[in-house]
């Protein structure tokens, strides 16, 4: 149900407000500070507003709600209303009725109900074996152990597949020898040594054998062999060449400038008569010389009738 909270100033309040219609949601008291206005008050957090000061705060957006409390300067009125909170307690009974101001803190009793004396009356270990032989076997109480993989029959079958791999089977149609006398090998090396051979000689000496033997009717003909040469190593692919200068035919590096297609050091940009430097007062060149202006006009004779112009090129 309402209830109107009387706050006497003067401001702050102390309290925080949120909410409003602009939130879509009611102006509702979020934080109370402990020893303020609103605390000696009894204003609550979580307390709705309703009204401020008489007015109707339903439709207050939340800075009309603010301004609202802000003009309140000696007392603020809030009519507000409380939810109201309940709380679960144990009830203590007198004589078949509940007396609500006496609490139980007696646990209560629970129905014991015991597991049958027949359930899990003794857990079987999981068992893996394996059979050494006739007589003798592993037992391994691990679960999920690999032992069963290491029987005679498999350690057998295993090392069976291994050394065949290693030693090849006999081909078939081999006959077993009786003497060494009997080997194909020992027969050949034998008729090696029996045969008489020639002796080895060089190209050129047989050559010269085959000349004398002919009378000199054969010709001689012998292999020319060079001495080995070392060639000297490629020039490498990472090397630039340098640009030559045009006027003193030096390599040029560093800044060089080009004038058409000739290149020149920097201090080599002057004028072939008077040794001016060209740089940014323009050249010209007169028969594959380079001039100045001045020079340039003494040394060009216009025809007849016209007059010396000077161009600049654009490149």
């Amino acid at each position: 149900m309402p209830l109107d909270v009387v706050l006497n100033g003067p401001p702050p309040w102390g309290f925080r407000l949120t909410g409003g219609k602009d939130f879509n949601q009611p102006l509702t008291v979020s934080r109370i500070t402990p020893g303020s206005r609103a605390a000696v008050a009894n204003l609550c957090p979580g307390d709705l507003i309703l009204a401020i000061e008489g007015i109707r705060a339903d439709n207050m957006m939340h800075c009309e709600a603010q301004n609202k409390i802000k003009d309140a300067t000696h007392q603020l009125l809030l009519t507000v209303q409380r939810p109201e909170t309940k709380l679960w307690s144990p009830q203590v009974r007198v004589d078949g009725k509940a007396n609500p101001f006496k609490i139980n803190l007696e646990a209560e009793q629970q129905e014991f109900k015991p597991i049958g004396v027949g359930h899990n009356r003794k857990a079987q270990p999981f068992i893996a074996a394996a059979n050494i032989d006739d007589h003798r076997q592993v037992v391994s109480t691990a679960y999920n152990t690999p032992i069963g993989l290491y029987s005679s029959g498999n350690i057998q079958d295993a090392m069976h597949g291994q050394m065949r791999g290693l030693v090849h089977d006999k081909p078939e149609g081999s006959r077993t020898l009786s003497s060494i006398e009997e080997s194909d090998v020992y027969r050949m090396l034998l008729k090696d040594q029996e045969e008489p051979h020639e002796p080895r000689q060089s190209g050129s000496f047989k050559a010269l054998q085959d000349f004398v033997d002919s009378d000199g009717t054969r010709p001689m003909v012998t292999r020319t062999v060079r001495a080995p040469t070392t060639k000297p190593p490629p020039p490498t692919g990472n090397l630039q060449k340098l640009p030559v200068c045009d006027k003193c035919g030096n390599g040029i590096v560093g800044t060089v400038v080009k004038a058409r297609d000739k290149f020149r050091h920097p201090g080599c940009f002057v004028c072939t008569d008077c040794d001016v430097n060209l740089k940014q007062k323009g050249y010209f060149f007169v028969q594959g010389q380079l001039y100045c202006e001045t020079h340039a006009r003494a040394r060009t004779r216009p025809p007849e009738g016209h007059n010396l112009v000077t161009t600049f090129p654009s490149a």
